[in-house]
C-alpha cells in the first residue's frame, strides 16, 4: 500500500485546484506516505490516529485537507496544539504558506507573549489558532474567547506533550470544545496513555501508521560506539572531527552537562551552544534562532529543551549519553534525517549501558550497528583528502604573486609548498589521545563476561528463598535509583 502512495500524485487525493496551485508554489510534487494514507480519509471528515516519526510530512497531511473542507466564515474552524512555542509558529507558518492563495488568517497562541494580542488577532477573524496546551487551558478555563467552536482539532506530537507533563491539561482542554468535530492524532510513537488519550477523544477513528513496526526513520543510519566513562569528551570531538557535521544536536543528560560540554567544544574550535530549560525565553529564543540561521553549528541540549525543535538540515544527531527510555531516543534522533535527506544518529555508551541499548532496539525494533572511533592515524589519513580539496578549491587572491616572490628570496619552491601545505595540515591537527573507545578484542571478551555472569545470576536467583534474596534485592534497586537521579 506504502509502494502504491508513493506513486500517487496530489490530483489523484481529491484536493481543490486553489490548494493544488499551493501545493505546486511550496515545491512538492508527490505526497510523502503519511500525506497519501491520511489525506483522503481527513477529506471525508473521519477521525485519524496518524503513526509516524518527525519530517514525514504531518503538517501538510493534515492542513492541506483542513484548508480544503474550510468555508471560510467567521469564526475559528481549525485548532491545532502543539507541545512547545517553537513547534507551534513552525506549524503556524506552514498553514499560511498554504492557505495564503485562499485568504486563510492563522493565529499563534502561546506563553510569554500578550494575552490581549493573541487574542485581537483571533477576534480579527483567525481561521486556524496553532497553540500550547498550557497558555490556552488558561484562556478556555478564563473564557477569554467569545466564539470558540473549531470544526476540526489537532494533536500534533501527542507522545511529545505526554512526555512534557501535558496529558492532563489535554484531557481538561477537550472538555472545553464542541463534541461534533473531527479530530486528528499524530503521535511518533504510540505509549499505553495516548491510545487511552486516542479511545476518549476521538470517535471511530481511522488508524493511518507508516512506520512497520519501526518508529524511526529509514534515512537515519544509527550507530553506537563504546567508550570508557573518562573518555566521552574525546570521543564526541573525535567523531565530530571526523564526520564533519553541516548542523548537529548533541543531547545531554543534565542542564550542568549541557554547559560544560557546549564549553568543552567552543575550545575545540565548534561553534557551539547550549540549550536548556534554566535559560531566559528570550535567550533561548536567540539560541534556536542561530542555530536555524547557521550562525550556531553545534546545539547541545537537554530532552526537553529540544523538543518540537525541528530545524532542516540537520545531518546528525549525537547521544552523550544513551537516554533513559526508547521514546526519548526516538525523538532526540528524529532531529536529522527529515523531508526525505539522509542523517546520522550517533551515540556513545559503556559496557554497563548495552541493557538500555538492549532495551531500545527490542522496543522501537531498528537497527543501530557498532562502529569504532576513529583512532588518530585514521584521521588523519581522512584529512588529507580533505587537505587536497581545500588547496584545489581555494580561490587565489591578487596579492600572491608578490609574496610568493618574497619566498623565494628566502626559501626554494619545494620547500615553500612544503610548508604551506603544512599549514594547512596544521589548521587540521587531530586532537585528543591516539585511540579513544574500547578495542574490538577487548569489546567481545567484555561482553561474553557479562552474558556469563547475566546467566550465572540468573540460576542463582532462582535458588533464592525468603528474606536473603529481598533483601538484595532491595539493597540494589537503591543504588540504581540514586544513580538514575544523579
Amino acid at each position: 500500500m506504502q509502494k502504491n502512495a508513493q506513486t500517487q500524485t496530489f490530483q489523484d487525493l481529491g484536493l481543490k485546484k486553489s490548494i493544488l496551485n499551493s501545493i505546486k508554489k511550496a515545491g512538492f510534487t508527490v505526497p510523502s506516505p503519511i500525506q497519501a494514507e491520511a489525506i483522503p480519509h481527513i477529506l471525508q471528515g473521519k477521525d485519524l490516529v496518524g503513526q509516524a516519526h518527525t519530517g514525514t510530512g504531518k503538517t501538510a497531511a493534515f492542513s492541506l485537507p483542513a484548508l480544503n473542507n474550510m468555508t471560510l466564515k467567521e469564526g475559528v474552524e481549525l485548532l491545532v496544539i502543539t507541545p512547545t512555542r517553537e513547534l507551534a509558529t513552525q506549524v503556524s507558518d506552514e498553514i499560511y504558506k498554504y492557505g495564503r492563495d485562499i485568504g486563510v488568517k492563522t493565529v499563534t497562541i502561546y506563553g510569554g507573549s500578550s494575552y490581549r494580542r493573541q487574542l485581537d488577532l483571533v477576534e480579527r477573524g483567525a481561521h486556524v489558532v496553532v497553540a500550547t496546551p498550557g497558555r490556552l487551558l488558561d484562556i478556555l478555563k478564563k473564557n477569554m474567547f467569545k466564539e470558540f467552536a473549531p470544526k476540526m482539532v489537532v494533536l500534533d506530537e501527542a507522545d511529545e506533550m505526554l512526555d512534557m507533563g501535558f496529558l492532563d491539561d489535554i484531557n481538561e482542554i477537550f472538555t472545553y470544545l464542541p463534541s461534533e468535530r473531527q479530530t486528528l492524532l499524530f503521535s511518533a510513537t504510540m505509549p499505553k496513555p495516548i491510545k487511552t488519550l486516542a479511545e476518549r477523544i476521538l470517535h471511530e477513528p481511522v488508524f493511518v501508521s507508516i512506520t512497520k513496526g519501526e518508529t524511526t526513520n529509514a534515512d537515519i543510519e544509527q550507530l553506537y560506539y563504546v567508550i570508557d566513562e573518562s573518555e566521552r569528551d574525546a570521543a564526541i570531538i573525535r567523531l565530530m572531527d571526523s564526520e564533519k557535521p553541516n548542523k548537529s544536536v548533541v543531547f545531554c543528560r543534565t542542564k550542568s552537562e549541557v554547559d560544560r560540554l557546549a564549553t568543552v567544544l567552543t575550545s575545540s574550535g565548534y561553534i557551539a551552544n547550549g540549550l536548556h530549560g534554566d535559560m531566559e525565553q528570550r535567550q533561548r529564543e536567540a539560541v534556536i534562532r542561530s542555530f536555524k540561521n547557521g550562525e550556531i553549528d553545534v546545539l547541545v541540549a537537554t530532552d526537553v529543551a529540544a523538543r518540537g525543535i525541528h530545524v532542516n538540515g540537520i545531518t546528525h544527531v549525537f547521544n552523550y549519553h544513551i537516554p533513559f527510555d526508547p521514546e526519548s531516543y526516538v525523538h532526540r534522533i528524529g532531529r536529522t534525517g527529515r523531508a526525505g535527506t539522509k542523517g546520522k544518529a550517533i551515540t556513545l555508551l559503556t559496557p554497563l549501558e548495552f541493557k538500555e541499548l538492549k532495551r531500545i532496539k527490542q522496543k522501537v525494533g531498528t537497527s543501530i550497528d557498532l562502529a569504532f572511533v576513529p583512532s588518530k592515524k585514521d584521521l588523519k589519513e581522512q584529512n588529507k583528502e580533505t587537505v587536497v580539496r581545500q588547496i584545489l578549491d581555494q580561490h587565489i587572491f591578487e596579492e600572491t604573486p608578490a609574496i610568493l616572490d618574497m619566498l623565494k628570496e628566502e626559501i626554494d619552491e619545494e620547500t615553500i609548498i612544503f610548508k604551506l601545505i603544512s599549514l594547512v595540515l596544521d589548521k587540521n591537527s587531530v586532537q585528543g589521545p591516539n585511540n579513544i573507545g574500547i578495542p574490538q578484542e577487548k569489546l567481545a571478551y567484555i561482553l561474553e563476561k557479562m552474558e556469563k555472569r547475566h546467566a550465572s545470576s540468573g540460576k542463582n536467583r532462582g535458588n533464592y528463598r525468603g528474606g536473603n534474596r529481598n533483601r538484595s534485592a532491595g539493597h540494589r534497586g537503591g543504588r540504581n535509583r540514586n544513580r538514575s537521579r544523579h
